[in-house]
């Protein structure tokens, strides 16, 4: 086995939140392609412009100032994905945490691991983006989100990356993971239409502390995602928009479970767990699964919105397997399933 295989098998069993990785989401090595070795930001900037199927990006320890992008005409294959590694002393640094995105990716069938990324508006930023593998990145020190899936960005995995210290600059928008884009954006971002960012997989992530939102927002529009066995710090949380979960779902057929989550009390925070309803026929058919849930606080371990403004919901189930502790009003406003 060459050092750079050595390299990235020892990324893919780092520990960055709690649990194991599901069978079938380790990365393989690539069948064959270029090895490019990085030094600098301008090295940087040249290799992800250049990068071609079953390329190997490795970045040297060291402090890459600037902000990156990853665009369009760069797409690896299933086949022959494109890999940008590094330690966690790599560190993608945009020196800016009021405009911009440390790291841009607008492409498919890319694997992100080891490395950081801080000090930008946003952490990393992905557009149009399917069947991506980010894995063990460090995430930290970010004015607003750290990840947000957007643009019918679907089919991704996110998976054993630690997420701290966002929504410096606006805590109202400091969510850890940010899965695809309110009502209210979707002219923007979709023509109108909504933003189905489907099928995207969170998988033993650590997120927290000092998130200054929701851990993970799934916007309505998306469906099916699946989030499982990450840990999650509410320590920081600042209550700014309504941010008062660990979770927000607003979207369809997510399934929830396996997670662990703590909060260390404080007015702040509410409930463990939220689905709201915040387009009529979104917020439905969410399952929330053998959960173990450290709330300390006067909410429920999952409040399910039943009826409001918006409409209401159908078809959500919390299983009697799910664990809640300080939760004053209790498991969840809505009868057990088994």
């Amino acid at each position: 086995m060459n050092w750079l295989a050595i390299l990235l098998c020892a990324f893919s069993f780092s520990a960055c939140g709690k649990g194991t990785v599901p069978a079938g989401q380790e990365v393989d090595m690539p069948a064959k392609g270029r090895l490019v070795k990085v030094f600098s930001a301008t090295d940087l900037k040249t290799a992800l412009q250049d990068a071609k199927a079953g390329d190997s990006i490795v970045l040297a320890d060291g402090v890459y100032k600037g902000k990156f992008v990853i665009g369009t005409n760069n797409n690896g294959t299933a086949m022959q994905p494109i890999r940008l590694v590094g330690s966690r002393n790599a560190i993608l640094d945009a020196d800016n945490i009021n405009s911009g995105y440390v790291l841009y990716l607008q492409a498919s069938h890319w694997q992100l691991r080891g490395f950081s990324i801080t000090n930008g508006l946003k952490g990393l930023m992905m557009d149009f983006a399917t069947h991506n593998n980010i894995d063990s990145l460090h995430i930290f020190n970010i004015g607003e989100e750290a990840l947000h899936l957007r643009k019918f960005s679907s089919h991704n995995t996110i998976m054993r990356c630690l997420i701290e210290n966002t929504g410096i600059k606006t805590p109202d928008y400091g969510e850890g993971i940010y899965v695809g884009s309110a009502k209210n954006n979707w002219a923007n971002y979709s023509n109108g239409n909504p933003d189905n960012c489907d099928s995207n997989q969170i998988i033993q992530n650590h997120i927290g502390p000092a998130v200054s939102a929701e851990s993970i927002d799934v916007k309505e529009g998306t469906t099916g995602t699946y989030i499982a066995r990450n840990y999650f710090d509410a320590t920081g949380i600042t209550g700014a928009n309504s941010a008062d979960s660990w979770i927000d779902v607003k979207g369809n057929y997510c399934t929830i479970e396996y997670n662990e989550g703590f909060n260390p009390g404080g007015s702040i925070f509410k409930d463990g767990y939220q689905v709201h309803v915040a387009v009529q026929g979104w917020g439905n058919y969410n399952k929330f699964i053998q959960n173990n849930c450290v709330v300390n606080a006067s909410g429920y371990g999952m409040n399910v919105q039943l009826n409001g403004s918006n409409g209401s919901s159908t078809g959500n189930k919390v299983y009697s397997d799910n664990i809640v502790t300080g939760a004053a009003l209790g498991i969840s406003n809505i009868a057990l399933s088994h």
